[in-house]
């Protein structure tokens, strides 16, 4: 995905001049989760593949999450106690509802589909205790539009697009979505008039692992939020609440770097998403209407114990950490090694970091010390006020994003059968991805569309490679 893409500040360094030498293929690039964690499969499986040098009780842990992962949660009381806890309200009955193949969800394609995959957050303005979005009354910090049996679904949300139009320095013409949202049905009372909402696309899980395992003295390393070097880039990183520690921590994941380690991306999406509570978030997480409203509901939990217990959860966070990347394809294609010449020449590089290693004493030993290929830097861009969701999170403005991992994205098609992008699906392929950059990637953006037909085409084969 490329919402932190930022292509060439340099609109000189986009001629494709004869006097370039061709660029080669560097040695194990390829290998874009290491030597361990690197998949050659090219099915729709590509996604869901465990990497090696695991052990035999890490092995065990994987297919049982994986199970986990694909099974349907209950409405309790159930004769399987273990799937017990759905909801009462929720945005999905399973984590492969919105990681369908550990793969990317897209956007619906009518006003009246029903979201698969598409959340919106929700917050007011100020802080919290700890810096986060201050939830919106009425309907919590997550819009939920399913709900179980005897209760109600929060409402729901009509997607509809505006097109803008637009041409390439050559003429070619284009157009862009510019999604709209409703809020419809709503079962909970008005929304605040100071609400502010943050549309999130499922994104493909693959390398979570590797990527909780790259040293944060690295990931600050790159920081440059004074722009020191003048580029025009001033990539910084979010501090967010580490609720296993009980402190401030580097964010990572989510399109706002907003969480700190797989464990807590798991738990979260099993508690806003399914409304299963665990050690880590122990609360219903209802508002306080909900929780008048279904008090008397059953719930999974036995004696006040969560709904999923620490040894489960457990084995689905293995399986996250340990899902192999796909290795490159066509890496050493003459039209692909162009584009890779062109996307480092244009310094697409610098926020889109290449290679990167993982550090040591992780938890899955078999993460330690691999060279990865994920191009991303983790850390949070202005992106412009076209794709801006107004809505802080924790040190993320309402115009930053996190720099999305590029790796695997050539996949998504093969997996998921589409190829829509950015945090909301609103792109259709990725040139129109680069083309809804702004802010800081705004004069990258007028780069990209001042190249000859050929190296946009290049560009485009070499992020596809992928």
């Amino acid at each position: 995905m490329l919402t932190g893409m930022l292509m060439c500040l340099m609109v000189v360094a986009c001629d494709s001049g004869d006097d370039e030498d061709p660029i080669q293929p560097e040695e194990g690039e390829e290998l874009s989760g290491g030597s361990n964690f690197t998949t050659f499969t090219r099915t729709e499986e590509a996604f869901g593949e465990q990497g090696d040098g695991v052990t035999s009780a890490e092995q065990v842990q994987f297919v049982t999450g994986n199970s986990f992962f694909r099974s349907n949660w209950v409405t309790a009381p159930s004769s399987v106690k273990t799937l017990d806890g759905l909801g009462p309200v929720m945005n999905a009955i399973s984590c492969s509802g919105c990681h369908f193949k550990d793969g990317r969800a897209k956007p619906p394609a009518t006003p009246d589909e029903v979201l698969n995959g598409l959340l919106f957050r929700l917050s007011i303005p100020g802080e919290g205790m700890h810096g986060e979005p201050v939830d919106e009354p009425n309907y919590g910090g997550q819009f939920q539009d399913k709900a179980i049996m005897g209760a109600d679904a929060e409402g729901t949300v009509r997607v509809t697009y505006e097109e803008i139009t637009g041409a390439y320095a050559d003429g070619t013409g284009y157009t862009l979505r510019k999604p709209v949202y409703t809020f419809a049905g709503l079962q909970y009372g008005a929304m605040s008039p100071a609400m502010i909402y943050s549309p999130r696309i499922a994104q493909q899980v693959p390398g979570l692992g590797l990527l909780e395992a790259v040293p944060e003295t690295f990931i600050r390393s790159l920081e440059d939020a004074a722009d020191r070097n003048g580029d025009g880039i001033s990539g910084r990183v979010n501090v967010v609440w580490n609720e296993a520690s009980q402190q401030p921590s580097l964010g990572r994941f989510g399109w706002k770097a907003n969480v700190p380690t797989v464990l807590q991306q798991t738990a979260g999406a099993l508690h806003g998403d399914i409304g299963i509570t665990s050690s880590l978030y122990p609360g219903d997480g209802l508002t306080a209407e909900q929780s008048t409203r279904y008090k008397n509901l059953p719930t999974g939990s036995e004696d006040g114990e969560p709904e999923i217990s620490d040894e489960t959860l457990n084995k689905i966070v293995t399986y996250m950490k340990t899902l192999s990347v796909p290795a490159r394809r066509n890496w050493s294609d003459a039209t692909v090694l162009r584009g890779k010449q062109l996307f480092t020449s244009l310094q697409c590089a610098t926020c889109h970091v290449p290679r990167m290693t993982t550090g040591t004493g992780n938890s899955v030993t078999a993460l330690d010390n691999q060279t990865i290929r994920p191009y991303t830097d983790l850390l949070l861009h202005d992106m412009g006020e076209g794709l801006a969701d107004n809505r802080p999170d924790f040190l993320a403005t309402g115009s930053e994003w996190r720099t999305p991992p590029l790796w695997g994205i050539g996949m998504i098609k093969s997996v998921n059968h589409h190829t829509f992008l950015l945090h909301d699906g609103r792109a259709r392929d990725i040139s129109e991805a680069i083309l809804w950059h702004g802010g800081e990637a705004a004069a990258a953006k007028e780069g990209f569309t001042r190249l000859s037909v050929a190296d946009r085409d290049a560009v485009i084969k070499f992020i596809e490679s992928l």
